[in-house]
């Protein structure tokens, strides 16, 4: 059976940064995202005995580098929980720059866990979707759902999953993605949150996790842009602020982020309210409403005229696009 799944990405507003458990990818901290129309993954998964050997193909090509170990690796993770043994084709195509903090990892594991609990017909709920996806990405795990969406750290493999806060918000936001470089970046996320955890702040951060995330749940319930944007861009700061504090410090941050930043704040202190929020890499994330969009889009080609701006509003959960038997 061809089973064929769509995730979209999600950007976090809370971040998650730093695991309690690496091989369950259990997180330190619960977070809050907002999935994204503009980003997602098709995966396309075929399992059959008859099979000579396991392949991936992403974006119309094999491969057989250290991204596909990790695929296939979590494939069979999966098939050692569920029982199952035989080989399996991942045909995988990304709408999502790959490794440049775009967060493509999220919807390319909520795609495949998806079409893999499909084509076994194991009949999964979002919830076990949810905790399934985490194995394979963390940020996986709220991908799932659409609109907002809260990832509960818990404390196991059976209580850490995602949750919808609101899959259809009503909340005039629009994210603007600044697609400042997307080349792999030097340092992964899983090896930047290791070394962000040397920082004399980090255990500060996690002792603010709760209260944050209490706040951005009351701005999204009362449909407070404002107090979303302050939140997000906080959050972010914080993140980041780590990675500058840890022990061997470092940032993803490049000279035309820091230009996006000051930009950001400036426009806002020229009456056009918006704010940013960077994940692992270099590219910004602004958020604002849609009435500014067209000054945001000038003021950033004004500056850097040549970077690409991508527009984004909320996305939907994971989707089943195709069955073939």
């Amino acid at each position: 059976m061809k089973i064929i799944a769509r995730a979209h990405t999600n950007i976090a507003l809370i971040k998650y940064w730093g695991k309690a458990d690496s091989s369950l990818k259990i997180p330190l901290m619960s977070s809050i995202s907002m999935t994204l129309d503009a980003f997602y993954t098709e995966t396309e998964f075929t399992h059959n005995v008859d099979l000579a050997n396991d392949m991936v193909i992403m974006n119309g090509k094999a491969v057989n580098d250290q991204a596909s170990y990790r695929i296939i690796n979590y494939v069979k993770k999966l098939q050692d929980i569920y029982g199952f043994n035989d080989h399996f084709c991942i045909k995988t195509e990304n709408h999502v720059p790959t490794a440049a903090g775009l967060a493509s990892s999220a919807s390319g594991f909520a795609a495949l866990a998806t079409s893999f609990a499909a084509s076994y017909n194991l009949n999964l709920n979002r919830q076990e979707l949810s905790r399934i996806a985490r194995l394979g990405s963390g940020s996986a795990t709220r991908s799932i759902f659409g609109g907002f969406v809260e990832w509960q750290k818990g404390y196991d493999d059976q209580t850490s999953f995602a949750f919808p806060i609101n899959e259809h918000p009503q909340m005039d936001l629009t994210m603007l993605a600044v697609e400042l470089d997307v080349s792999q970046k030097d340092i992964s996320s899983t090896c930047g949150m290791k070394i962000a955890q040397t920082s004399p702040f980090y255990q500060t951060w996690l002792n603010r996790n709760k209260q944050e995330i209490s706040e951005m749940e009351s701005a999204i319930k009362n449909n407070n842009f404002t107090r979303l944007g302050e939140l997000s861009e906080l959050s972010a700061n914080e993140m980041h602020s780590l990675n500058l504090t840890a022990m061997q410090s470092f940032s993803y941050f490049q000279p035309t982020t820091i230009t996006i930043m000051n930009l950001v704040r400036n426009l806002r202190k020229n009456g056009i309210e918006c704010y940013y929020t960077i994940d692992a890499g270099p590219n910004v994330k602004i958020l604002c409403q849609d009435k500014s969009v067209e000054d945001i889009c000038k003021a950033i080609h004004n500056t850097l005229d040549s970077v690409k701006i991508i527009k984004s509003k909320f996305g939907p959960g994971v989707q089943i696009i195709n069955c073939d038997d």
